[in-house]
């Protein structure tokens, strides 16, 4: 297609001015006003060319189904007391009452929005089995994945990670990345604590009956396991303890030394109160010892119920649990209105931070595992981006020297096409806050080469053309018209290969399929369009136009 070259350079004026408006952020600072009437995107720098962090995270969204079962079965629990629950295995729960109490169950079970896969009957137990719908568990699973994403997203952000990256993949995984990171294993623990509080009482009176010390110690023998499993523990428990109540570690610090013991300690397994009221946590100092604490605020109606809590439970112990942990139990010396607690336990100031971001960012609404983790130092990334950089001059000198010596002017206004070819991309690169990688860079070097392909093809038919006897300016219109639709043809098929390598390749493959797909679309523009227009310009303001360097 034939544009006059008048309004060729029009339009490259327009892009080029906009090309510099978006890369200049990314290579020198801008005056405050310009973010606000121009853009201020910055070509964002990948973690192997950076250094940082980069984390993929599967979210167990079974354990989300299997709270909501739970939920639930408490509810019913309030109607029915001698109602016991188990979760079994596909996502089902087992509840049992006695043989008298199964027409209530049946009746009650439609009020919590289950439904019943199965009836037993033994040793007088009535035992349901029951479920919820395909839908319901497949909406819990999908929002527990996106509620993860952003309670992440929110403890990474006041965490102070600038710039970082968190995406969802797939139905059930996370992409965290985490660029110039300093302490990787502070960010790790930050980002997959489950946070979950709960107020729960202390069963005193059951504790002087049982030694849950002397209890757990004769299991751990047996089962080392339960040492640091709670849900192993307890199940082992299970008829050596009250129905209700569960064992927990409380977490002990020596002031001295810095050593941290776990005391098993017997709770009521019903929360009181969970962190779900809670509005704000901050680090506070406590001025008797020195030490830092995590003071709480709650909402309204965390506020109302914490005070009826204690108000009715005076001279009882209010165990503080986060994540199946007793951090304090501390007694209920009279009613606290107003909302407000504070959770201790000789913490250090960094652990008190971190209690207080989870805590601020919310609870996990499910567990999530660490399945890859890889981190780069910033010398490593630097060293990637400076011989990135030297591949890219020593490559752009040789096809540059190249054209030049092998096609004359011809081949240095291809040279001109390239180099506004690599600002073109760059420009795109920030426009779309783009990520660029080690194989980003490799694709932009790969672009280099590719982009003169175009114009070594144009630039050998016009020379056919010429020895078939044509003019100068009939030679180019031939060449141009008949070469661009082998150049389509080629380009075309190059990008759906980056296009599918970006759809289904990982992360580094990404970073070099975004690179090679701007850098076919920019080169195709400049090596048909611009080099056409700078030709025939040329030709337009010599004197004998009978001759072409080619």
């Amino acid at each position: 297609m034939k544009i006059n070259p008048k309004t060729q350079f029009l339009i490259l004026g327009i892009l080029l001015l906009l090309s510099f408006i978006f890369i200049l952020p990314s290579f020198s600072g801008v005056p405050s006003w310009w973010k606000g009437v121009l853009p201020g995107q910055k070509v964002n720098l990948g973690l192997d060319l950076r250094g940082g962090m980069y984390l993929v995270l599967e979210v167990e969204a079974d354990k989300a189904v299997e709270t909501t079962l739970e939920n639930r079965a408490q509810r019913l629990k309030s109607d029915i007391a001698d109602l016991k629950s188990t979760i079994l295995p596909g996502m089902k729960i087992a509840l049992t009452v006695p043989l008298e109490k199964s027409d209530l169950l049946k009746a009650k079970i439609s009020d919590v929005k289950m439904k019943v896969v199965d009836t037993k009957i033994k040793d007088g137990q009535f035992t349901l089995i029951a479920t919820l719908s395909e839908k319901e568990i497949s909406e819990i699973k999908n929002n527990a994945v996106t509620q993860s994403l952003e309670t992440i997203r929110n403890r990474i952000d006041q965490f102070g990670v600038a710039e970082p990256s968190i995406q969802r993949q797939g139905t059930d995984r996370v992409v965290v990345q985490l660029p110039g990171i300093k302490n990787p294993q502070q960010a790790i623990n930050l980002i997959g604590r489950t946070a979950r509080l709960e107020f729960k009482l202390v069963d005193d009176e059951n504790m002087k009956k049982i030694n849950p010390q002397k209890l757990v110690e004769d299991i751990v023998k047996e089962n080392p396991k339960a040492k640091d499993d709670p849900v192993i523990l307890n199940k082992l428990l299970a008829g050596k303890i009250p129905s209700d109540d569960e064992v927990l570690y409380q977490r002990s610090v020596d002031r001295d030394t810095g050593y941290v013991t776990k005391i098993p300690i017997l709770l009521k397994k019903t929360p009181l109160l969970t962190g779900d009221t809670i509005t704000d946590a901050r680090v506070r100092e406590d001025y008797q010892f020195h030490e830092p604490y995590v003071a709480i605020e709650l909402n309204s109606d965390g506020a109302h119920l914490f005070a009826e809590i204690t108000g009715e439970y005076v001279g009882k112990r209010l165990a503080i649990v986060l994540d199946n942990t007793v951090y304090s139990a501390p007694v209920i010396r009279e009613r606290i209105p107003g909302g407000r607690a504070q959770i201790t336990g000789n913490f250090t100031w960094d652990e008190a931070r971190e209690l207080a971001i989870v805590l601020r960012a919310g609870a996990l609404p499910a567990p999530v595992k660490i399945l890859q983790k890889w981190t780069v130092g910033p010398s490593l990334g630097e060293d990637s981006i400076h011989r990135g950089i030297w591949a890219i001059i020593v490559g752009g000198v040789l096809v540059v020297g190249f054209m030049w010596l092998y096609y004359g002017i011809s081949g240095l206004i291809a040279d001109l096409a390239l180099m506004l070819n690599l600002i073109f991309m760059v420009a795109i690169l920030a426009a779309f806050q783009a990520t660029l990688t080690l194989p980003g860079l490799a694709g932009v070097v790969l672009t280099i080469g590719m982009a003169v392909d175009a114009n070594i093809i144009i630039f050998e038919r016009i020379r056919e053309e010429l020895r078939n006897g044509k003019t100068p300016r009939a030679a180019i219109d031939a060449g141009y018209s008949r070469a661009v639709i082998t150049i389509l043809d080629a380009n075309v098929t190059t990008l759906i290969a980056a296009l599918v390598l970006f759809q289904f390749g990982s992360g580094p493959v990404k970073g070099f399929a975004v690179t090679l797909s701007i850098g076919i679309i920019t080169s195709m523009y400049t090596a048909i369009f611009v080099t056409r227009a700078v030709q025939e310009f040329i030709l337009e303001k010599r004197a004998s136009p009978q001759t072409i360097s080619i």
